[in-house]
């Protein structure tokens, strides 16, 4: 029995295997990967499926890209689902060769599966009409979206680029050099100075990539922005990519600024601009490949249940899919607007900040929380040892005087382990001569860690001394 809804579906396969299919009008799955069987088993007779490959492109392309690789789809044969046999691993398809075949450009997925649906977006409903009704692309549409502005820098696009130009441009692509990017792992990060246990960082991890969203929280200097940054990069694969953008909340920030609002244009009149997170939320629709990360600093700093309005329900797992679409505040979407699942959110909150307000429980039940504390521990002292070259004995004596203050600290019924210092204050990474260790020392004391106490213990000179005699005991009478 045919479906009374039609429903179109991306199947991958390589030239040789694509040739055995269309002869023998079949579509069969070599994996073993159990969403991809799920989704098989969800092909109806009646359904429409092409076979594609995709690969990246930097050259002959019919518009200007800047030398930036562009994800090509290859259309190779469509056809009509005559039975799903229901093993989950074939399918019974009546065949159509594309010829010549068919190159469609940008929106696209690696995925072997592909549903798409013509009500997600209207890269979809082109990327059906152009597959299965012969359509054109709409090539100046999608160069003209602000993602592939920005990866382009090309403001002025002009969709009618003369064969001088276009010519300029493939010779210009021609002495472009492929460097490929190393990925970044945890082992990677750990390398860089991250004194958490590798078990703790894997779990780190595995709870990002299944709830999406998490916070770090913690006392000054136990590295929250270092690490939210280098777990970025590792969710992402690489370090310093575009697909990660960091931003910072305060008491000012507000929806408009995060999610949408109008802004003055240049013509004197007010415009709709998206803000950074639904930017980056479309890039990552545009890539659903690839992984993207914002990370917000001090995210309790602002008001997170004013700043992300709506978003606080669709930033939920379960909830980034067209189906959980919801009308923005400002809305311009027609068919509403979801989270995709290729965006994570890290975000950090000092905890030891009396001037902010406490989070909102729903904010708190969409993140899942980790504590950092200060580590002054043997990993620290090797890394310190090995990279500042301060000697052991000096190093060994710090770590002592900071954790006789954290023990002041924590007792502090007015304060407690959430104003305790942290092991970034006397972090580096820079060579340092053992006989200026001890300059180096005072310094950070004197100007960052002194006066952080001054903030605790406000007009309470006798606690303030007593912790300067902890931190400098030689001082002491």
């Amino acid at each position: 029995m045919n479906n009374t809804k039609q429903n179109y579906w991306f199947l991958e396969a390589n030239n040789n295997r694509s040739d055995i299919f269309i002869r023998n009008n079949k579509w069969i799955y070599a994996g073993n990967n159990k969403k991809d069987i799920e989704q098989i088993h969800l092909i109806a007779a009646g359904d429409q499926v092409a076979i594609k490959s995709v690969s990246p492109q930097i050259s002959d392309l019919p518009f200007e890209n800047k030398g930036y690789p562009v994800p090509v789809t290859q259309i190779k044969a469509i056809g009509t689902v005559i039975e799903n046999p229901g093993d989950g691993k074939s399918l019974k398809v009546s065949w159509q060769r594309s010829t010549p075949e068919k190159k469609w450009y940008f929106y696209t997925s690696l995925k072997t599966i592909w549903p798409v649906n013509k009500d997600t977006n209207w890269q979809s409903e082109q990327l059906i009409n152009f597959t299965f009704d012969d359509q054109p692309q709409d090539i100046d549409q999608f160069c003209q979206m602000s993602y592939w502005q920005e990866c382009f820098n090309n403001t002025n696009y002009e969709p009618d680029m003369n064969n001088q130009n276009q010519q300029k441009f493939n010779d210009a692509k021609r002495q472009t050099k492929d460097i490929a990017r190393k990925p970044y792992l945890l082992d990677n990060l750990i390398e860089e100075g991250c004194f958490i246990s590798k078990d703790k960082l894997e779990s780190i991890q595995t709870k990002l990539k299944e709830k999406k969203n998490i916070i770090l929280q913690g006392p000054p200097g136990t590295g929250k922005t270092w690490l939210a940054k280098r777990l970025a990069s590792v969710i992402v694969g690489y370090r310093d990519s575009k697909n990660i953008k960091a931003i910072q909340f305060h008491p000012n920030t507000s929806y408009e600024d995060f999610i949408r609002g109008y802004r003055p244009s240049s013509n004197g009149k007010l415009e709709l601009v998206d803000g950074p997170f639904l930017n980056i939320a479309n890039q990552a629709k545009n890539d659903p490949d690839a992984n993207y990360v914002i990370v917000i600093e001090e995210i309790n700093r602002g008001n997170p249940a004013q700043i992300f309005g709506e978003m606080l329900t669709l930033l939920e797992a379960s909830k980034r899919n067209p189906q959980e679409a919801l009308e923005l505040t400002y809305g311009n979407e027609k068919k509403g607007f979801f989270i995709p699942d290729n965006l994570y959110v890290i975000g950090t909150m000092n905890i030891a900040d009396r001037s902010l307000a406490m989070v909102d429980f729903a904010l708190r039940r969409r993140f899942a929380f980790f504590n950092l504390e200060p580590n002054f521990g043997n990993v620290w002292l090797k890394y310190m040892k090995n990279k500042s070259g301060i000697s052991e004995a000096k190093l060994k004596e710090w770590k002592k005087r900071i954790g006789d203050l954290n023990e002041i600290i924590r007792a502090d019924q007015t304060l407690g382990p959430a104003f305790t210092i942290g092991h970034s204050y006397l972090t580096t990474s820079q060579h340092i001569e053992d006989d200026k260790a001890d300059k180096w020392f005072t310094t950070i004391v004197e100007t960052e860690i002194i006066p952080l106490l001054e903030e605790y213990w406000l007009r309470e000179t006798e606690q303030i001394e007593e912790a300067k005699l902890k931190l400098f005991p030689k001082t002491k009478k």
